[in-house]
């Protein structure tokens, strides 16, 4: 689950690598943290549901799946993208979500209330559980330490999950031994035909699916309600 959106601060400190853990045997989550904190390199918060700190290596985009789906399409291929009950988690740069306001206002969108909520610095994600290649799933261990391929333009293999990481699971799951940072939208490639989109196309083709969400489910309440709503 995510934590509360918290105040996000840009950091120039450099990413130091985090010291390999010893592999926990204590049961399936150990599995998971020891996947996330060294084949990813990603921080974990100690405590159970293991949650990772958000605004380290990335921040995320918390919006209705629904619209999420069509963002997707405009991701680079080893963009992360979970889903969380009817939420989808878009991995966007690390201090995009300072950004967010200031973007939405730019692009018009400021005057209208937007599903949309950006996780930044101090807050928190639910870590999902880590993908297994079908056939493997006697021996998670040995799987959850195999380094998959980073293939650019490859979706993902079929996957099924492993652990006890309730509700949150990944669409596109981040490949150990490729950068997440490489292929997540940022401001500083506006304009930019690489392969990742900038984070100015992304956050406007989120912010008008969800108004387009918004308003389909306005015109399918009765006149009533509608007009309670205004």
């Amino acid at each position: 689950m995510l934590g509360a959106p918290q105040p996000v601060t840009a950091s120039s400190t450099p990413l130091v690598p985090i010291p390999r853990r010893p592999l926990d045997p204590a049961g399936a989550s150990g599995q998971v943290r020891w996947w996330y904190e060294n084949e990813l390199g990603w921080p974990t918060v100690p405590g159970d549901p293991l949650r990772l700190p958000v605004g380290v290596r990335y921040d995320v985009l918390d919006v209705p799946a629904e619209a999420g789906h069509a963002a997707v399409r405009r991701l680079a291929p080893g963009s992360p993208v979970a889903l969380h009950g009817d939420r989808m988690l878009l991995l966007v740069a690390a201090g995009s979500a300072e950004e967010l306001p200031g973007l939405l206002e730019w692009l018009e969108w400021g005057a209208l209330a937007l599903d949309l909520v950006a996780i930044g610095a101090g807050g928190l994600m639910e870590a999902p559980s880590p993908p297994v290649p079908h056939g493997e799933r006697a021996a998670p261990v040995r799987v959850l330490r195999a380094a998959a391929p980073c293939e650019a333009g490859a979706p993902p293999a079929p996957r099924d999950r492993v652990g006890s990481q309730g509700a949150a699971v990944w669409l596109r799951p981040p490949e150990p031994g490729c950068e997440v940072e490489a292929s997540l939208p940022t401001l500083s490639a506006l304009g930019d035909g690489g392969g990742a989109p900038d984070l100015v196309r992304l956050v406007n083709t989120v912010a008008t699916q969800v108004h387009r969400v918004r308003l389909r489910r306005a015109c399918a309440q009765p006149p009533a309600m509608r007009a309670q709503g205004r």
